[in-house]
């Protein structure tokens, strides 16, 4: 699953998590990626001892055999880590898909962990560069979906999901058990507090903060990239 950051998609990683018969794996490309940047995020040096930072070693390690007997592989991948240059060849041997939302929430979001000081930061224009990717290279036609949708209904969306994707929708996607999981990065403890204390998708609330100037025009620039992807949503 490709989202960028403060997208639900831990909540999404929950969902999958709960279901028997699927194995989940937490931003597998972080430690790469904050090696590889000057990005100072929470726990930086705790995260690049805890994990694989060689972009060829995860790759290797994520299109391999699915760990403990599981059926099924929930990857979730922040768009926003694919810094230019790296080979994305891999991606054809796996079935991507999208998880987007509204960038004014997902900068009001981010803001309170981390300064957003450029839209790169944030994954939208990386995700459109995947997408064309996936349709126009591999002839694929991957399937988006929005976190306000899935606030707004999760069973329908979630049906519609993975229905388009190929896999039973099962019951226990729609709660979960409140608390960590060993499967969560170690920087869980700052960014995941939320959805710790979660045991199913929280009904949609609309922020009533605004953005300050300087977040206005990356919002603007970011929505031009999330509108390309909002209209080829399923809902």
């Amino acid at each position: 699953m490709w989202s960028g950051p403060r997208n639900i998609s831990t909540a999404m990683m929950r969902s999958f998590e709960n279901r028997p018969d699927t194995f989940v794996s937490d931003e597998p490309f972080y430690g790469y990626y904050l090696n590889n940047t000057d990005i100072d995020h929470p726990g930086k040096k705790e995260v690049l001892r805890s994990m694989e930072c060689d972009w060829h070693k995860v790759v290797d390690y994520i299109t391999g055999i699915i760990p403990e007997g599981a059926s099924l592989w929930y990857q979730k991948h922040m768009a926003q880590h694919n810094l230019p240059g790296v080979d994305l060849s891999w991606i054809g041997q796996v079935t991507n898909c999208f998880l987007i939302r509204d960038p004014k929430e997902v900068i009001l979001s981010y803001s309170k962990k981390y300064e957003v000081t450029r839209s790169e930061l944030l994954g939208f224009s990386q995700q459109v560069e995947l997408y064309r990717k996936i349709t126009e290279e591999i002839g694929e036609d991957p399937v988006i979906i929005d976190a306000r949708d899935v606030l707004h209904d999760p069973i329908d969306i979630l049906q519609k999901f993975c229905e388009a994707v190929g896999i039973p929708f099962m019951d226990e996607m729609l709660s979960w058990p409140a608390g960590p999981r060993d499967t969560d990065g170690v920087w869980a403890k700052y960014w995941y507090s939320s959805v710790e204390a979660s045991t199913c998708f929280q009904p949609y609330m609309q922020p009533t903060e605004e953005l300050s100037s300087e977040q206005e025009a990356i919002y603007e620039e970011c929505l031009v990239y999330y509108d390309t992807l909002h209209r080829k949503r399923i809902y």
